[in-house]
């Protein structure tokens, strides 16, 4: 699109690249990708989604799936052709696999003429290369449907060398064994291509078209329903918005285990107003799953028997889709290539140069001086893109970094002063005085905080004193009374003013000091030598200690 071979890539959802094959029917208008997919506990006989696992297959009409979603939806069509039931806009209606990949086609060309500003007529479809011909062109009819000009059915794989550059890298070397290892959501496909000066020959592929992220989601989603009907003896098997919700979480959980080793799934109320919380490791998920991650191996032992080729002659493996983020996944096929390293990403079309200085042998630990972009640069696997970094430094202690992509002749530079980093004097003496404001500001605060635990205490003191049998008998009633009315005074106008100044708090101390003491001083004074034994019990005086109550802003 860009007229130099490479494009951006465009997806459905604000800030993605890729959307989800999710479509529903809702009461007036039809959502794709997450909007569809972040309604589906509400929705979900009327949402639509793995349709790669099932579309164009004739046996889907009489097999049976865990999805209890996909089940609900399909239905014999004319020629026992499998039919997509959902009810739209009060009518229920019928939808061949094709219509609804033709639904998501249409909106996918109107976000990319939005983004490019051109009307888009022609389009390449890529479809997994195990696809036979009437399933080819089955996606082609798709394509017609949404207005659009197929202009080649290319392999997946295909596709995802191209991505990674692969192509461009075997012209240098050769001939070029890749093996693509494409884990989704839905599918899993294994295929082997030799690539040499620009063709692309699919040598074996192999598989499974129910083998994927929604298996290991359902592990979960089995795992947390037992665990659920453990703790709460409720079985929400039988409540399809409870499903989907846990299974909202399950594949979230899922996502996060993927970068760290453990997580938490927290669902509110998730059957009849009980919530449910529950943690897990990752390797409580890997053990889950591992039949199933074990299995994703055969294929990639058949694909190379297919092939006659043994794993030593494979120059790259490259990962596709979502599930193969899974550490345990990585793990266990880098292991089967005794070790090689996995082409795990593509490389954005820019990247971020940052200039350190210092003598640490680890990036981090010197000192950042400045950072720039370079883009343009077209999808490559690492270590192909050439990119040139000129340091240029003069008299005056400037350096000026550059770079320039020896590919496409982008350029871009920073230029970073001797002082880039530093405090100036002006600064310097700026943060003195804000130091010297801010310092008279945390004695004002720190004086408040006094003034009002010391209200506090002697309030809660006195109580506490007045309330003890040996002295609160010896007090008379109505100055029993009249100590006990002001304390609770005191603790409201404190409960009301906790935003007060110091000398407010100060204030009211005196206030409270100057009606209890001299009630308590005479009846000390009435009781002679008897009160002695009683100081323990009296209140501190304002300037005594006792317990002090730190405030945290």
């Amino acid at each position: 699109m860009s007229g130099k071979g490479e494009g951006p890539a465009i997806g459905i959802d604000l800030g993605t690249t890729t959307t989800p094959s999710y479509l529903a029917f809702a009461d007036s208008e039809r959502l794709i990708g997450d909007a569809a997919k972040n309604q589906v506990a509400m929705n979900p006989i009327n949402t639509v989604f793995e349709v790669d696992r099932s579309s164009f297959q004739r046996q889907l009409c009489t097999e049976r799936y865990e999805v209890v979603a996909i089940q609900d939806h399909r239905t014999p069509g004319p020629a026992e052709k499998p039919m997509i039931v959902v009810n739209y806009k009060g009518e229920e209606k019928q939808f061949a696999a094709e219509e609804i990949s033709s639904m998501v086609l249409i909106k996918m060309r109107e976000i990319a003429e939005a983004y490019l500003g051109v009307t888009i007529k022609n389009a390449v479809v890529t479809v997994p290369a195990y696809f036979n011909d009437s399933q080819r062109q089955a996606t082609k009819d798709a394509g017609v449907i949404a207005g659009l000009n197929v202009m080649r059915i290319i392999n997946e794989p295909t596709a995802a060398a191209i991505a990674y550059g692969l192509d461009k890298k075997a012209t240098s070397v050769g001939e070029k064994n890749v093996l693509i290892f494409d884990l989704g959501g839905g599918t899993f496909d294994v295929s082997l291509l030799t690539i040499e000066e620009g063709i692309f020959e699919v040598k074996a592929t192999a598989g499974d078209t129910h083998l994927g992220g929604e298996d290991f989601d359902n592990r979960m989603v089995n795992h947390f329903v037992q665990e659920f009907k453990r703790k709460s003896k409720k079985d929400i098997t039988g409540n399809p918005r409870a499903l989907r919700r846990l299974r909202t979480a399950c594949e979230r959980a899922k996502r996060t285990l993927s970068s760290t080793a453990q997580t938490t799934i927290e669902i509110d109320s998730l059957f009849e107003g009980i919530d449910f919380y529950s943690a897990l490791t990752r390797a409580r998920f890997e053990e889950l799953n591992m039949d199933l991650f074990r299995k994703c191996m055969e294929p990639v032992e058949k694909c190379l028997r297919d092939a006659k080729m043994d794993k030593s002659t494979v120059h790259d493996v490259v990962l596709v889709g979502g599930s193969t983020r899974i550490p345990k996944v990585q793990q266990l096929l880098q292991d089967f290539f005794n070790g090689k390293e996995l082409c795990k990403s593509i490389n954005p079309d820019g990247v971020l140069i940052q200039v350190f200085e210092g003598e640490r042998a680890r990036t981090k630990d010197n000192n950042l001086l400045g950072k720039f972009e370079l883009s343009g640069i077209p999808p490559a696997p690492r270590g192909v893109p050439q990119i040139t970094v000129c340091f240029d430094i003069d008299a005056n202690g400037i350096l000026n970094v550059s770079a320039e992509d020896k590919t496409t002749g982008q350029k871009n530079k920073i230029t970073i002063t001797n002082d880039k980093g530093r405090l100036s004097k002006d600064d310097i003496e700026k943060m003195v005085q804000e130091a010297e404001k801010y310092k008279s500001e945390d004695e004002e605060h720190k004086k408040k905080v006094e003034a009002k635990n010391a209200l506090e205490n002697y309030a809660y003191n006195m109580r506490n004193t007045i309330q003890d049998e040996k002295i609160g008998e010896k007090l008379p009633a109505a100055d029993k009374k009249k100590i006990e009315e002001s304390i609770e005074q005191a603790i409201q106008w404190l409960e009301n003013n906790q935003l007060g100044e110091a000398d407010e708090f100060e204030d009211k101390m005196k206030e409270l000091e100057s009606i209890c003491n001299p009630i308590i001083a005479k009846m000390y004074q009435g009781a002679g030598g008897e009160a002695a034994g009683m100081d323990d019990d009296a209140p501190p005086a304002s300037g005594g200690a006792g317990p002090k109550i730190e405030e945290v802003d």
